[in-house]
């Protein structure tokens, strides 16, 4: 499989057995780089500079993969790394676009995230509810899955990461990988959000 798109994985410690099955398996073009130690500045701009240049060059697709560790409401500073990934891969700068953002949900997670259906008290009409908030996932990737809008319901072009089943991402991971490098260019990138 040949893949058009390099990716970073963003991922916790403890889910890097599904990197590793994604680099060894799936025939991904991966950037193999994770950030691990911070860089020292207070300057928002050179930090984010730094892990473009440093961590993320060349990629143009993030995978960020949800699993039990990943969620916002375990602290900023045991999510520091995942955020600023994500942060990094979001900032739109000088010599480089932002990069699209595709969430992978892994199996211990599903429940946690897919709800089933409910019916909408505002339209009337029957929604999945999906569960991307601060309990399953960081900030930077639920603002931008769950861009504020003033609607009932998120339809595809209203968000801006793309999210998927762990199973149906093996089964075909350069349709995935191409949805969410597409949303660069989608009128939703204007929307997004570095530091929610």
């Amino acid at each position: 499989m040949n893949m058009a798109h390099r990716v970073f994985i963003s991922h916790k410690r403890e889910d890097k057995a599904y990197k590793n099955y994604i680099l060894n398996n799936l025939g991904v073009d991966m950037i193999d780089k994770s950030l691990n130690e911070r860089i020292d500045s207070n300057d928002e701009d050179y930090v984010m500079r730094k892990i473009r240049e440093d961590y993320l060059s060349d990629s143009t697709v993030t995978i960020f993969l949800i699993g039990k560790y990943s969620a916002e409401n375990l602290g900023e500073e045991e999510q520091i790394y995942i955020k600023r990934e994500l942060q990094a891969s979001l900032y739109d700068g000088k010599a480089n676009s932002k990069n699209g953002i595709l969430g992978i949900v892994l199996p211990e997670m599903y429940d946690s995230i897919y709800k089933g259906n409910y019916s909408c008290s505002e339209c009337g009409g029957n929604h999945n509810h999906v569960s991307i908030n601060n309990s399953t996932v960081i900030a930077e990737f639920s603002y931008n899955y769950y861009i504020p809008k003033d609607k009932c319901s998120w339809s595809e072009d209203d968000r801006y990461c793309v999210l998927v089943k762990w199973d149906d991402f093996k089964s075909k991971p350069e349709k995935y990988i191409d949805l969410a490098f597409d949303k660069r260019k989608r009128e939703i990138s204007s929307k997004t959000k570095v530091r929610p």
